[in-house]
């Protein structure tokens, strides 16, 4: 859960249109028209990556009259249906993949069961990549990829990608240092028991 206390307010004398914002906004709400800024207010989560990034200063964050809060509820999911999406993305569902906001794996996991299909409206509807929107991108690709989906990438910076886990390393390259006091296979099977531990939900 995530509380949604500011919005971005965009000074159209101020902005050159320059697109910047649109590109650095991990909720995609920011569109260029007429070579103005404008923010779809509705599903603005607040961030600030676009205060930040604005070369002249066009805008500024407010507050709001009247916070409030977004999340995903994991009771309207089947939670085995969650557990088996996220052992496929060699999460635990409780796992923690975004530390800016405390969104855990399952929340991300029943966004994408109950119909999200790209990283940006799964930010919209948890909050997810809401703070330093740099690591947070990684495991929402990999629940996406686990389920089946192969989002197109947006047409700016929110994205870095997907760096390799211990299960994306080749034979070739285990075999190469395995002598070099590399365990990779031990390493994984540590992981995987990790993965399938229980915990508060896990026991039900």
């Amino acid at each position: 859960m995530k509380l949604i206390s500011v919005k971005p307010s965009i000074s159209a004398d101020k902005c050159i249109g320059c697109g910047i914002c649109s590109k650095v906004c991990p909720a995609a709400t920011i569109a260029i028209k007429d070579k103005k800024a404008i923010v779809d207010e509705e599903f603005c989560r607040g961030c600030g990556a676009c205060e930040q990034r604005c070369p002249v200063y066009a805008i500024a964050m407010v507050k709001l009259e009247k916070p409030y809060t977004v999340a995903v509820n994991v009771e309207d999911v089947p939670y085995e249906k969650i557990k088996e999406l996220c052992k496929t993305a060699h999460m635990h569902p409780e796992q923690i993949i975004c530390y800016c906001t405390a969104t855990r794996a399952e929340e991300v996991a029943a966004a994408v069961l109950t119909g999200a299909k790209t990283p940006e409206e799964i930010s919209r509807r948890t909050g997810i990549r809401m703070g330093c929107k740099v690591e947070c991108i990684q495991p929402i690709l990999r629940i996406l990829k686990a389920a089946g989906i192969d989002p197109e990438r947006p047409d700016g910076y929110q994205w870095y990608g997907i760096t390799p886990t211990l299960w994306d390393i080749s034979p070739e390259i285990k075999e190469k240092y395995k002598t070099s006091g590399f365990y990779f296979d031990e390493d994984i099977k540590i992981l995987e028991k990790v993965i399938k531990a229980k915990g508060s939900r896990g026991d039900r």
